[in-house]
């Protein structure tokens, strides 16, 4: 693509009433894989990790705001952001939004593309579907899209959320000379 496009899209919204009756995943890499909670992150790390497991996807939304807005979303007290180490490198990760309680959404979630295809990713939805409810919401919510990763949404029901609407949207992409 070399010129901007537009596309359509669909965005699908998800709720979690409950704890899911699946219990808290074991790590399917057991040498070299860590996650770790980043503590009050830096705009630019942020950026890194948004860009790297979004940059297939389309994720574009944040790149109009100000280093000043990504670090106070990031760094809110009520805002986790659990990044996902594989051999020391960040491979993806989960940020847990709590500041409208009683919901906790999943307001950021997948894997950088190195990542992709060793379970990592059921591991790390599921290990931050329990964190969240760790922390008792009234429901968890996360929404997708269809510029997504195509398994984004069967994992996402996988987990138990279930979808509660859905927008037919239009945007532009920027493309590449």
């Amino acid at each position: 693509m070399s010129a901007d496009a537009e596309v359509a899209y669909t965005v699908t919204y998800l709720e979690m009433a409950a704890r899911p009756d699946r219990p808290r995943p074991h790590p399917p890499v057991p040498r070299g894989l860590s996650l770790l909670r980043a503590e009050t992150p830096p705009a630019a790390f942020f950026r890194y990790l948004y860009d790297t497991v979004g940059r297939d996807h389309k994720w574009t939304d944040l790149h109009a705001l100000s280093d000043d807005a990504i670090a106070a979303f990031a760094q809110h007290p009520q805002v986790a952001l659990y990044v996902l180490y594989l051999t020391g490198w960040p491979a993806g990760f989960i940020m847990l939004d709590a500041r409208e309680a009683p919901v906790c959404d999943i307001a950021y979630f997948g894997l950088a593309p190195e990542a992709q295809g060793r379970g990592l990713g059921d591991w790390l939805l599921g290990t931050g579907v329990h964190m969240a409810w760790d922390g008792a919401p009234g429901k968890l919510t996360v929404n997708t899209c269809s510029l997504d990763h195509p398994r984004a949404l069967p994992l996402y029901q996988k987990w138990g959320f279930r979808p509660v609407r859905r927008e037919e949207r239009r945007r532009r992409i920027a493309g590449r000379a």
